[in-house]
């Protein structure tokens, strides 16, 4: 009778808070459903990254580590990921061993793509607490529709996490700045969290630090009073009242990635080491390439400018327009989007200054997309806020602008599935302006339809392709090709181009020209070509008679 009750209770609790919802959050929270059935029903479209398999080894070594009492370190010497915590690889591959009988690589990119939606559910969260539930739901909406984060969201299972937990802590640390000196533990332990899983993942996230300090300042600022020892009681006492979260996420931290313990300073040697690290990557910008260590100062802003939405940048410039406001009553608002401000650029300003390296366009840059559809929420809602009788056309005007905007997006995503990463906006002509010129499908996504159409193409003309084995040059990573293979042992890898009886590669950097043969299968998108696949086997047969005499 008791449990009965207590269900009707909470049944009662539940009715009355939907009924009490803005129309912005069921909007968010239909949308957040349809993405999980979207992740569940597309996740095999995308390849599996370069990097992937040796990250999901690294998570392997981490596990290796603790179980071998600290005696097994080898993890300290896998390449160079020492500079990077493994918390995702290590959820990954414990879920693994947890559930043998699903795919590694399908794992990877479901559990990738639910801290992706987790990263828009963040987003929405920030918003809304700075200006309300349609600034909140511009932003979720915002960033689905952005391709550099929905493409991303699979295979990108560093970048997309670490994004999604900086966006988290962001959301929290915001929360708990209202309230110092004395925040609610509740805001310092989620805020400990994220940023611990943040730094779990990349070094980066020591940024998050620096931003709690410029909060505790901006708090400092918000005081009625102006006396020295008063404010300097209030850092402090905000300082000691955050502690429990530095805790917090330094645990985590070593527990996700251990050779950050092993000295005190480590955290900040692998900060700089990361910076200054250089090893053979080429990279494409407006045409040119160039090595990772030489990389112009505006690489990473023109790589922003070009492949973020429209609406995301005229979003956020909004913004702009309202910190530049002298609003007494909104101050803390202002103080909000001024904190937010300086996270989504410090890093760039930081790039730009420092000239660290940089490759394959915006990828490492990911987490600061978020914060801008953050400020386009923001922007777009103060611009549709009522205003005088004269001025209303204006905020209907932005309304109609937005849907617009974010339904052509969209639209532009569904036509590219599943290579959304390629989205590039106007300012570069789209895909069209931008291909063979900035970076395209550096990894490979296209391996999966490429492996298709080379299956149907033996099929049809050479009758059984199990009577036959096939070798396949790529332009790309053998992981990639191999795990879409597995069931046709009959193509098989190799490195040999010269002898190969099929050629796949990608239009990025030019690698679909880097062999010749002739041309069975293009994978386009939008009309503009993406990869192809070649069949070299009267070129393999004339390079082996050449050899032969």
């Amino acid at each position: 009778m008791q449990k009965s009750e207590t269900n009707v209770k909470l049944g009662a609790r539940l009715r009355a808070r939907i009924a009490a919802a803005s129309p912005y959050d069921i909007a968010v929270a239909a949308l957040i459903v349809v993405l999980v059935g979207l992740v569940l029903l597309t996740y095999g479209s995308y390849a599996v990254s370069n990097d992937e398999p040796v990250q999901q080894r690294y998570g392997e070594l981490i596990i290796n580590y603790f179980r071998s009492g600290f005696a097994d370190t080898s993890l300290f010497h896998y390449v160079n990921l020492y500079l990077y915590g493994g918390l995702f690889d290590v959820v990954a591959t414990m879920i693994e061993r947890l559930l043998p009988f699903v795919d590694v690589y399908d794992l990877r990119h479901i559990l990738c793509a639910l801290t992706g939606i987790a990263g828009i559910g963040a987003a929405f969260a920030l918003a809304r607490h700075i200006a309300g539930p349609r600034a909140g739901a511009i932003a979720a909406f915002a960033l689905t529709a952005c391709g550099p984060w929905y493409g991303a969201m699979f295979n990108h299972t560093k970048d997309i996490p670490f994004a999604a937990a900086m966006t988290g802590a962001a959301y929290f640390l915001v929360c708990a700045m209202h309230d110092l000196p004395r925040p609610r533990p509740r805001h310092v332990i989620a805020f400990g969290l994220l940023l611990g899983a943040a730094l779990g993942i990349r070094v980066l996230g020591l940024l998050m630090v620096g931003y709690a300090g410029l909060a505790m300042v901006i708090a400092v600022r918000r005081m009625h009073t102006e006396a020295p020892r008063d404010r300097l009681a209030f850092f402090a006492q905000s300082a000691v009242a955050l502690t429990p979260a530095f805790m917090i996420a330094y645990a985590l931290m070593i527990a996700a990635w251990p050779w950050s313990a092993l000295a005190p300073l480590n955290p900040l040697r692998g900060l700089v080491d990361f910076g200054q690290f250089h090893y053979r990557i080429d990279t494409l910008l407006a045409g040119h390439i160039y090595t990772m260590d030489q990389v112009p100062r505006w690489y990473v802003p023109l790589y922003l400018l070009i492949r973020m939405p429209l609406m995301m940048l005229a979003g956020a410039a909004l913004s702009l327009l309202y910190l530049a406001r002298r609003d007494k009553a909104r101050a803390w608002r202002r103080a909000d989007i001024a904190l937010i401000l300086f996270m989504a650029l410090f890093p760039v300003l930081c790039e730009v200054v420092d000239r660290g390296p940089a490759f394959t366009g915006m990828r490492h840059f990911t987490f600061v997309v978020p914060l801008f559809a953050v400020l386009a929420g923001v922007g777009f809602d103060w611009l549709m806020r009522p205003r005088a009788a004269r001025r209303r056309f204006v905020a209907a005007g932005a309304a109609v602008a937005v849907v617009i905007a974010l339904a052509s997006n969209a639209v532009l995503l569904v036509r590219l599935h599943p290579y959304q990463y390629l989205f590039y906006n106007p300012l570069v002509g789209g895909l069209e302006g931008a291909s063979r010129q900035f970076a395209t499908d550096y990894w490979v996504n296209m391996m999966p339809e490429a492996v298709e159409h080379l299956e149907g193409y033996v099929d049809k003309h050479d009758g059984s392709r199990h009577a036959h084995r096939y070798t396949v040059a790529v332009c790309g990573e053998r992981a990639s090709f191999e795990n879409e293979v597995r069931d046709h042992p009959e193509l098989q890898w190799t490195d040999d181009w010269k002898t190969a009886d099929f050629f796949i590669a990608p239009t990025h950097m030019n690698c679909d020209r880097a062999d010749d043969g002739a041309v069975i299968a293009k994978i386009s998108r939008v009309g503009v070509l993406i990869g192809v696949v070649k069949d070299r086997r009267a070129l393999a047969q004339q390079a082996a008679h050449h050899d032969e005499h």
